[in-house]
């Protein structure tokens, strides 16, 4: 029994720990943020945790005060009510408090917005992403002489088994696309968004990116992120744009530098022969075989 409930234990962690690429995405029931992917997610986590210091003892106090309104000041103890106008001292504090409360939080969300739009220079890579109802174009701005734009869907449950996306940990439901945007680890990625023209506004989202750029027709916005870590990510469209709005979902793979040099030039050729060799590279599903063994 003792063999066999080892045997059991190297077989889970081998599960756990074998898996072949990150992939983040939304959780059942998660109410945090997703875990970070780029410098400036973990600046918003920091952001988040700060303003918690702010948020939670100002709604305590006025439950407190709301509290002792409701025992204090009823009818049945208190038949007179006061006719008190005004009172300096509250009036002074209720107006300096809020103001440092909002300067103290004022200040260090500018700096999270100026790090999440200020560009650094020269960036790495450009992509032009152009929503449409319902999907998304990508186009490598410096991929060399050979141009590489495609258009990314949702991928149909019937699609799963040729497109070798069976999985559905690593390609969930409603957020798996046909064609990722792959992109390498550790580079500046220079992301130009907006939307086809006679299009509506749609609104490009990577949380673990701490990303979110609304994409306008007739309108180019821009923004900037660098993965930290390999894996595959997810995002939706964030912009109410229609009857499948839902069915939007947004794919990024992230991969060393060789990797992605190779699939650049491959997907330049063939894009879903090249997705199929960079999958076979990095998705390498965790196989164990663990013998039984009956002695006791």
């Amino acid at each position: 029994m003792i063999k066999r409930a080892y045997a059991a234990l190297a077989a889970i962690a081998c599960l756990l720990f074998a898996t072949g690429s990150y992939a983040d995405q939304p959780k059942p029931w998660e109410t945090g943020l997703q875990e970070a992917a780029t410098e400036n997610m973990e600046r918003i986590h920091w952001f988040e945790a700060y303003t918690l210091w702010f948020i939670i003892p100002i709604t305590l106090f006025v439950l407190v005060l709301l509290i002792i309104v409701m025992v204090k000041f009823r009818a049945s103890k208190n038949p007179v009510p006061s006719k008190t106008s005004h009172n300096t001292l509250i009036e002074v504090a209720w107006t300096i408090g809020p103001v440092l409360v909002l300067l103290f939080i004022a200040v260090p969300s500018f700096e999270l917005l100026t790090a999440q739009l200020t560009l650094p220079q020269n960036p790495d890579v450009t992509v032009k992403a152009t929503a449409t109802q319902w999907q998304w174009n990508y186009e490598y701005e410096n991929s060399g002489a050979t141009p590489l734009d495609f258009d990314s869907f949702l991928l149909k449950e019937p699609d799963r088994a040729a497109a070798g996306k069976e999985d559905k940990s690593r390609y969930p439901r409603l957020l798996a696309v046909d064609n990722e945007l792959v992109l390498p680890v550790g580079k500046v990625v220079r992301l130009l968004v907006t939307a086809a023209p006679a299009d509506v506004i749609h609104s490009f989202a990577m949380p673990s990116f701490g990303v979110r750029i609304d994409a306008v027709p007739g309108r180019l916005n821009e923004t900037w992120f660098k993965a930290d870590k390999e894996g595959l990510f997810y995002g939706q469209c964030s912009e109410l744009c229609g009857k499948d709005h839902a069915f939007m979902p947004i794919g990024i793979r992230i991969v060393s530098q060789d990797q992605y040099q190779q699939w650049l030039t491959a997907a330049a050729g063939d894009l879903s022969k090249a997705n199929k060799a960079l999958m076979a590279a990095v998705d390498k599903p965790a196989t164990v075989n663990v013998a039984e063994n009956t002695a006791e």
